[in-house]
Order: C-alpha cells, then structure tokens, then sequence
C-alpha cells in the first residue's frame, strides 16, 4: 500500500514515509492509493478489539512494516485503557452507545495518538532520530498526544492550546504533566489561530536540529485515521445481528466522520453518517446547503467542536466528491477560505445516500443530556449529546444508530454543575487534577517567538 497527496504532487510515498510527514509537501493529505477491503466474517469472528485492529492496520502499513512487525506493535499498543476491552457499548432503546472515552485521556483520541506515537517510535530507534511533536488542539487531541508520546524519550512535544475556550479539566490534562519532554503553550488567540501557527511551522520547518523530525499530531496524519478506522469495524463486530448500521457521530475536524466513511469504503456496511456540529456549523451548512465557507469561531458547551475549519474535510471532497481529481482538488483548497468552496449541484448531491448533518445549539445539548439521564439513567458528555440528538430521533427497530461517545462527562464538571447532575464516576486519569501545579508557557500568536521557544528547549 502507498499514498500520495490530494492536491497531486506528492506520490507513491511509503507508510513510514507519509507517518513521520503529516502534512504532503504540497499541502495537500495523504490518501492510499485504494481503498482496502476487508473481510466481513472474518470481523465477525474476533474475540477482542486489539483483534478486530490486527485485521485493519496491517492493509495500511505493508510498505514500511512486515505483517508480523505490525501485529507485534499493536500487541501492545493501546495501554492504560479502564475497560478490559478498550471500547464500552451501551444499548438505550434503539441506540447503541460507543464508549470511546476508556483510555488514559478519557477522550476518543487515545485511539489514534497510541497507535501514530508507537510507530513514530519505531520509525525514530531504525534510523537512530529524534522528533518534535507541534500540535494543536481545541481540547482533547493536546492531552492524548502528550500521554501517548510522553515516555518515548526520542520525542518532545510542544502543543498549542488557545487561552480559553475549554474545559479547565482538559487544560489541566495538558498543564500539569512533569515531564522534560512535555510543553503545553497556551496561546492568546482561538483554535485556528493555533492551527495556523502549525501549518506554518511544517512549511518553514526552521526551527529543527539536523536531521530531526517534525511530527503532525492532529487528524491530518493518516496513522490518526487508522486507528480510528478499527473502532467502527469493532461496532459491527459486536453490533451485526441488529441489521445495518448507522452512525452518529460529534465533529469539528472531521476526522472521525472520514474515519467512518473510509471503513465504508473498505466494506463496512453503513446506513447512514451523521454529522453533528454544534453552533460552529461550516459542516452543516455544506451538508445542507453546499456552503463550505469560513466563519467565525462561536464558544459553546462543547469546546471541542469549536473549529471554523474542518480539516479532514479535503479528503471526502477529494474522494467522493471529485473522484479523486487532484487538480480540481488543489484548486479549491489553495484558494480556500478567500474563495468558499461551491461545488455544482449533481455533485453537492453524491452526499445524499450516504450523509445526513445536524447542528445542535447549547441550550438543545444541555436539554439531551437531561433527557438521557432521566429517562435512562445514564450520563453523556456535551459532545456526544450534539450527536445524540439526530441518533435519537432516527433510530428505530429497522435502522440501528450507534452513537459515538468521544469524551468522559467528567471532563466537563461545569456543565453539569449547572444541571444539578452528580458524576457519580471519575476516570483515574482525572482524579487530583486540581490539586496539581499548572506548568503553561503564555504566548501571543507570534510565529517567531514561540518557534525561539521550541530551539531553546529542543
């Protein structure tokens, strides 16, 4: 299997190649070459998560890693999850809720970010390197990264996170690891204002030693997207006798919602996708009507939505949409957000089989989590309760929703707070959090002097 970029100039490059780059060279995301496909029964038959995974990553990784390598690595891959089987399912009604939120981090993204940083590490002892992880986040991606990279003495990572706009839970997750290879930054700007300062840092890439590399954290890297691919094979390991399956699933960069369509496309049976945005809904208003244009970023209850642009969104424009036209492709994207993206109307409608989008305001989130927890007894976070909302309203004995649970309530106290709900349960990755010291280093959104920072740290 190889990959090569949406925007065209970057192919044919090898796992390990496209892993340790993130980002191709012409900006674009790297794609593979084809859409493997999986076998069903064979799914159907697996015992346990880490099983379902050995039938997934290898179909991505064979071009840097025998078969037997890649089974070796995933043995011990996702480590200090709280359920013995990393993923919990909840049947209420007619929806079936998938726990994602058992890992270290007590977020989705322990999936993912265990799986990218143990085969950064792998890559790094081969050649005898060492790396810098510079990533942004809007919430949780900044504390699963530093967990999943942070015994790894090979790598140091410096994650951005905007001053304000998230949980003081998931600032602290990022603020009070003791560790010489960990910085948290907090940045006096939003999210994109985040995002941005990392897209430039991989082009200009002048802040690194000799032979080091720069690793992308966030959903760009498609060893993000893999390991996100293996959870929803292991929903219809566990789900298939209730029919075909649908998904609802909360969204800001869309990674998640590429994960489930890419499993799609290696022949997972899928109803329907739903993408759930909060009032930050630049996915919504293309889902509904073609209008894929920049605004500004809005605060809600669930913080880790609040993004003005999806990133991973290129890839479905590129795959689906324009059947892997890499010019038409390069076009927009090089001229987005100045031009908005418009596509021609038969095909906007490719995305009428297969995806449906809901937006959900705070005041409508917070009215879910209430109705969940009375009628069911049974807590959501803010996030998954955007994505609830359609799943709910939907799902019946012929079209099974299962709705993706990417966050621990616990890592959102305030909003319960002010619901008078009781978290009758912490994860053990959340307990003493505020009785730690804080270690943040505060920056404007200032390019020059926060890469100063990184050298002199380096």
């Amino acid at each position: 299997m190889l990959f090569h970029s949406t925007r065209g100039k970057d192919k044919d490059r090898d796992f390990s190649s496209i892993l340790m780059q993130g980002l191709a060279d012409d900006g674009g995301l790297f794609m593979p070459n084809y859409w493997p496909q999986v076998d069903l029964n064979e799914i159907k038959s697996k015992q346990s998560f880490v099983e379902v995974a050995k039938c997934i990553v290898p179909l991505f990784t064979s071009s840097s890693f025998s078969h037997q390598e890649t089974l070796n690595i995933l043995e011990s891959t996702w480590h200090d999850f709280e359920h013995k089987d990393l993923v919990g399912i909840k049947n209420l009604n007619h929806v079936s809720v998938l726990e994602l939120f058992h890992g270290p981090t007590a977020a989705f993204k322990d999936f993912g970010l265990q799986l990218a940083a143990a085969f950064f590490n792998k890559v790094l002892e081969s050649e005898d390197k060492t790396a810098i992880v510079l990533g942004a986040t809007s919430g949780d991606t900044g504390s699963a990264a530093i967990d999943a990279c942070k015994n790894y003495n090979r790598i140091k990572s410096f994650i951005m996170l905007p001053n304000g706009n998230m949980s003081e839970v998931q600032q602290r997750q990022m603020s009070t690891i003791k560790s010489p290879n960990v910085y948290a930054l907090r940045i006096n700007g939003t999210f994109d204002d985040c995002q941005d300062l990392v897209k430039l840092a991989f082009k200009e890439r002048d802040f690194l030693n000799k032979n080091q590399y720069l690793l992308a954290v966030n959903s760009i890297n498609w060893t993000r997207i893999i390991g996100q691919i293996c959870y929803y094979f292991y929903a219809y390991n566990q789900l298939h006798e209730k029919g075909k399956l649908s998904f609802s699933i909360p969204t800001g960069n869309f990674g998640n919602v590429f994960a489930c369509y890419s499993a799609h496309k290696m022949g997972l049976p899928i109803n329907k996708i739903s993408v759930a945005v909060n009032n930050n809904d630049i996915l919504h208003r293309f889902f509904q009507k073609n209008d894929y244009s920049k605004q500004s970023v809005h605060e809600t209850i669930s913080p880790s939505m609040d993004i003005s642009v999806a990133s991973n969104f290129e890839r479905l424009i590129y795959d689906l949409f324009l059947d892997r036209n890499a010019s038409v492709c390069a076009e927009m994207f090089d001229n987005f957000p100045t031009s908005p993206i418009d596509l021609n109307m038969s095909t906007w409608k490719k995305k009428e089989d297969l995806f449906s989008s809901s937006k959900v305001n705070d005041t409508d989130t917070t009215g879910m989590i209430e109705e969940v927890h009375r009628s069911n007894g049974y807590l959501l976070d803010p996030h998954t309760a955007v994505a609830a909302v359609e799943a709910f309203k939907l799902s019946d004995k012929k079209n099974h929703y299962v709705l993706l649970s990417t966050a621990h309530p616990a890592k959102f106290p305030k909003v319960y707070e002010e619901l008078n709900i009781e978290i009758k349960s912490s994860p053990v990755a959340l307990k003493d959090l505020f009785k730690k010291d804080e270690h943040l280093h505060t920056f404007d959104a200032d390019y020059k002097k926060i890469t100063n920072f990184i050298k002199l740290n380096n």
